[in-house]
């Protein structure tokens, strides 16, 4: 008779465990990075009278052997992989919108057409002031849009090293706190709910770590990560309870650069996907608008301080150069205040002259000053739209990745609800040998 207790017993406390599940499960429906759970029952097997297995001293029955977590590692590295991918390209493409903005914000490629054309108007009536002070004025633009656009790429670079520094700063908090899950997980019941809610902490850091860099994850018998950062053949960023931590920095050139430090070595880090990926194709892409818009600067005050020197002003003088070049290619000024100063005229002509401003249509076609600004723009605008579509390709592998990671893992209430009454009826009945049990051995009392 105490062994019908035993197994009645058995099935209560087996089944109000599952039944704790299934409400944890429901309760974390809506739970960010939540995993279902099951509960693992095995029968508890006698054979000749004597228990092979024994729980509480319990012979026959049921009990739970452990808390399983319902994920599938490799729909996870699928999750992680398409993350990264799309964080490198929604980051690109907010660098060159930027740049883009930046290009096209300031009408440089309009403002050269305006001084070119402010040259022939000149020609009519080479004594003329108003011609003369409007070629000025355009001049004027022209070094002032060169000056805005190089400045407004200098900035677009600074911010993007902050955004650097901010996702190296992150990626380092994060290898921390997985190591500090991993030592954990080293030290927590296997099957439990505890280790399932580690492993629920474990997955949550690696996706955002694969967000800022694309990674590689091994995992042990514990549940312990073991990461990779720029994939399989990076370098190891976290192992057991010892992380790494990466750092940046930029070379000569202005190109980002990053490396990962852990036990003294340093290793070259090169991300292919993530925040870091899409930072160093930032700075590259910043870069090579810098040099294109440097060149058409340089090409263009060489050229028409060139043509100044050729010709000869009202004043019967060798023009003087019209722009100044500071610091950079593109901190342009105008250094000729007086309309009088424009060089018309060829040398040793009179004030009526005007044979010197054909040299400005000379070096404007031989130049294409114009023409390589808009290049210059639509080009990297043909980019950002070509990135755009990459990035809503890849929102859509990653919504699919997700979608099919969280239809095995995820909790669905309508399965939970079926659960929860199979689960109670097997509890109800169980209670009710335990009743059954309780009340025989009672009549059989009373008999003796």
């Amino acid at each position: 008779m105490s062994d019908l207790l035993g197994i009645g017993a058995s099935g209560v406390r087996a089944y109000q465990s599952a039944l704790t599940t299934v409400s944890e499960n429901i309760a974390n429906a809506s739970t960010a990075g939540y995993t279902r759970r099951t509960s693992t029952i095995n029968e508890i097997s006698s054979s000749g009278g004597s228990a092979t297995s024994r729980v509480l001293n319990d012979v026959g029955g049921s009990a739970v052997t452990g808390i399983r977590r319902i994920g599938d590692m490799f729909r996870s590295a699928d999750v992680r992989s398409a993350g990264a991918d799309l964080a490198r390209s929604q980051t690109s493409v907010g660098w060159m919108d930027k740049i883009e903005m930046t290009l096209s914000g300031n009408q440089l490629g309009d403002r050269m057409t305006s001084f070119f054309n402010s040259a022939k108007a000149i020609a009519a009536d080479p004594t003329a002031t108003t011609p003369r002070q409007a070629m000025l004025e355009s001049a004027t633009s022209v070094a002032s849009s060169f000056a805005t656009t190089g400045k407004g790429l200098d900035a677009i670079d600074q911010d993007i090293g902050a955004t650097a520094d901010d996702a190296v700063r992150t990626l380092n908090g994060l290898g921390v706190s997985l190591a500090k899950v991993n030592d954990a997980m080293a030290r927590v019941q296997p099957g439990t709910a505890g280790a399932a809610q580690l492993s629920d902490q474990r997955d949550q850091l690696l996706e955002q770590v694969s967000a800022i860099s694309d990674v590689s994850v091994t995992t042990d018998d514990l549940g312990r990560a073991t990461v990779r950062l720029g994939g399989s053949g990076g370098p190891v960023f976290v192992a057991g309870n010892d992380a790494g931590y990466v750092t940046g920095a930029r070379d000569d050139t202005g190109a980002m650069n990053f490396a990962l430090h852990r036990d003294g070595a340093s290793a070259t880090l090169t991300p292919a996907g993530g925040v870091l990926a899409g930072v160093v194709e930032g700075a590259q892409r910043v870069g090579a608008a810098r040099d294109s818009l440097n060149s058409i600067a340089t090409g263009f005050v060489d050229a028409v301080n060139g043509v100044q020197g050729q010709g000869q002003n009202l004043d019967g003088n060798v023009g003087s150069a019209m722009f100044a070049v500071g610091a950079a290619p593109t901190d342009i000024a105008l250094v000729i205040t007086d309309p009088r100063g424009i060089a018309a005229g060829g040398p040793g002509s009179g004030s009526r002259d005007n044979s010197n401003l054909a040299n400005f249509e000379t070096v404007r076609t031989s130049g294409k000053f114009e023409a390589n600004t808009t290049a210059l723009v639509s080009g990297n605008a043909a980019a950002l739209a070509a990135r755009k579509s990459v990035a809503d390709a890849q929102g859509a592998i990653h919504d699919n990745a997700v979608a099919a990671r969280d239809s095995i893992s995820g909790v669905n209430i309508d399965n939970e609800a079926v659960d929860l009454l199979r689960f109670q009826q097997a509890y109800q009945a169980s209670a009710r040998v335990v009743q059954v049990a309780r009340e025989t051995f009672q009549s059989i009392l009373t008999i003796q």
